[in-house]
């Protein structure tokens, strides 16, 4: 599996660094296997934090060896499970088991809408839920451990592939 990241640089050797605010999947190194996806997160860091070039790093993982060795969520849709757990996750209540993987959909600024909604009680949770059925969701694969990020293979950025 080819996964992508977008930041204002390259990293080549991802670490897990406790954020300052609350994620979808919480804590972890955030990739996708949407490269569109990962520019556009390139450019919004970039902009945010007015410093470095938009980059996308590239990893390599051979998924059905780690899975079977580390632990995996996995969210097949936005459903009720992954609703409450991303509901969790951004108000920082989660209190579950950290996997080492999380996969699933994650929203991109359409869906961020729906989910502000969402936890400002205007919409249900049924409202919710089926308003993201016709929402276009990326994917994310957050390796959330230290043994999720030994199996992270760098092979370099879109713009100049090292291996």
């Amino acid at each position: 599996m080819i996964l992508y990241h977008g930041s204002n640089m390259a990293v080549a050797e991802p670490k897990l660094i406790k954020q300052n605010r609350f994620l979808d999947f919480g804590f972890g190194f955030y990739t996708t296997t949407n490269k569109t996806q990962a520019i556009g997160f390139a450019e919004k860091v970039t902009r945010r934090r007015r410093e470095g070039v938009e980059t996308v790093s590239i990893y390599e993982i051979d998924e059905a060896l780690a899975f079977s060795k580390c632990t995996l969520l996995r969210f097949d849709a936005p459903n009720e499970a992954w609703l409450n757990f991303v509901s969790d996750n951004r108000s920082g209540n989660y209190l579950g088991e950290q996997p080492d993987f999380i996969y699933g959909p994650v929203a991109n600024d359409d869906v961020y809408t729906t989910f502000a909604l969402y936890t400002a009680n205007v919409l249900t949770k049924e409202q919710t839920l089926e308003a993201l059925k016709i929402k276009k969701l990326y994917n994310q694969l957050v390796l959330a451990s230290e043994a999720a990020l030994s199996y992270l293979k760098y092979i370099g950025t879109l713009d100049g592939e090292v291996r």
